[in-house]
């Protein structure tokens, strides 16, 4: 980012860096980093894709930083799980934070392409209900988060592609033949 993008770019979220809850999240390792450092990577996305698409660029930005706000990992609290976690962050986010309507949304929406693959694999996260009406994003910035979250999640677990996809060979199987009734 050139040197004025990013004074906008840290004006934009210099409240939630510095946030002491908000911190805690360099704590949580999330994709082979920390959800800190995965989160900036998504609101850095989200910021730029913003000024393309002619987004609102400080709802997109900071909806960015907070769509993973939950502390904990995904297994150690029922809130915190694969597909509930957003309402988790987002509820975070209005605790902690000026959160408007716009943001509210694309914190909660932003693993709806999860929500999608669900619903055509129902065999993966059995125990999770999730519905795809409340989960579609209903905003350009809502999109954004979403396909940015996508984005950096990939780059971040092509590190470790080859495990990662023996991870979710191995878990298809086994659910294949545990559930094959």
């Amino acid at each position: 980012m050139t040197k004025n993008k990013n004074k906008e770019f840290d004006s934009l979220i210099s409240d939630i860096i510095n946030n002491e809850h908000f911190l805690e999240t360099k704590r949580d390792l999330h994709h082979g980093t920390s959800k800190y450092e995965h989160s900036l990577r998504v609101a850095k996305l989200s910021y730029k894709l913003a000024k393309i698409f002619k987004a609102d660029i400080k709802d997109t930005t900071r909806a960015g930083l907070l769509h993973d706000f939950f502390l904990g990992t995904r297994k150690e609290k029922p809130e915190n799980s694969y597909l509930r976690h957003p309402v988790t962050a987002m509820n975070n986010a209005i605790k902690y934070f000026d959160v408007n309507e716009t943001q509210a949304e694309a914190i909660k929406t932003h693993m709806f392409h999860q929500v999608l693959l669900k619903k055509i694999f129902p065999f993966i996260n059995r125990k999770e209900k999730v519905s795809v009406k409340e989960f579609k994003p209903k905003s350009k910035e809502g999109w954004i988060i979403c396909a940015s979250d996508l984005l950096v999640s990939i780059i971040e677990c092509e590190r470790f592609q080859f495990s990662y996809v023996a991870n979710v060979m191995f878990l298809l199987i086994i659910n294949v033949i545990m559930f094959k009734n």
